[in-house]
């Protein structure tokens, strides 16, 4: 087992979460689960998989078969594509959820996925054409990210595709930026287990966005210090989806397990 996903399931033992590791359909949900489309979860920066743990018993226990993704985070077109093979590889209908970063990635995955029925965001980019995490939100108009070189660490790293820069949220303003509402012992495991964020994934610019043609909806979180929650907001809209609101910091998927079911669940209703 990892070290962060010991720290995201600690995290979320502590809200009383059960924490399951594996996407398998319950026992007993026999033919209903096979009508049921796939949900699959793609996790946004310094996270994993297991951030969703929370939101995947909730789906589970409603008889969803879930895929929680395992992101990259090394460049969004090559994450984009690595999560579209996912989508490709699964039979049947398929809705795709994206927390923060991971949102972006939805947003290119699904284009031409001819089998991706709805997109979820919670606490996400929703990026146009051209736009990256970066550049999607203009600071003077939607204020209040507190992402910025004062709680970034750049850090350069090596590996067999060659020389890059990763971005980590520094020890001391894990809390503020990521997860205020979360108790201390549980973001000082966080913050130490974090994943790396290449600063390429951050930089990339998007494609064509499949929220144009796919119908989405969106959870907004309205205490987040990572992606302000007007800017939220305003994505959303020009997006066309379907709004839902938590009051949760930038660790929703945590926080907010049944509102987020909850929404992929209406998310289906809507597209059957």
């Amino acid at each position: 087992m990892s070290s962060l996903s010991s720290a995201w399931r600690g995290a979320a033992a502590v809200l009383g979460l059960a924490a399951l590791a594996t996407s398998i359909t319950p026992a007993g949900a026999g033919a209903t689960a096979r009508t049921l489309p796939t949900v699959v979860l793609v996790h946004g920066a310094w996270a994993d998989t297991s951030s969703w743990d929370g939101v995947i018993t909730q789906l589970q226990r409603r008889g969803y078969p879930v895929v929680a993704a395992a992101n990259p985070l090394r460049s969004l077109s090559g994450d984009a594509a690595y999560v579209a093979s996912v989508v490709k590889g699964i039979r049947g209908k398929v809705i795709l959820v994206g927390h923060s970063y991971g949102g972006a990635v939805i947003t290119n995955a699904a284009r031409g996925a001819g089998n991706v029925k709805a997109l979820v965001y919670v606490s996400a980019f929703l990026p146009d054409k051209g736009e990256s995490t970066q550049t999607v939100l203009n600071p003077k108009k939607y204020p209040g990210s507190l992402l910025s070189p004062a709680t970034l660490d750049q850090r350069p790293y090596t590996d067999t595709a060659g020389k890059g820069v990763d971005l980590y949220i520094k020890p001391a303003s894990f809390a503020k930026v990521f997860a205020a509402d979360l108790p201390a012992s549980a973001v000082r495991r966080m913050a130490a287990a974090q994943r790396p964020f290449a600063l390429a994934a951050y930089a990339g610019p998007s494609g064509d966005p499949a929220w144009k043609k796919i119908p989405a909806w969106d959870v907004i979180s309205t205490k987040d210090r990572a992606i302000p929650p007007a800017g939220q907001r305003w994505m959303a809209k020009r997006a066309k989806a379907r709004v839902v609101e938590v009051k949760s910091s930038h660790a929703a998927p945590v926080t907010h397990p049944v509102a987020i079911a909850d929404t992929i669940a209406d998310a289906d209703r809507h597209t059957r």
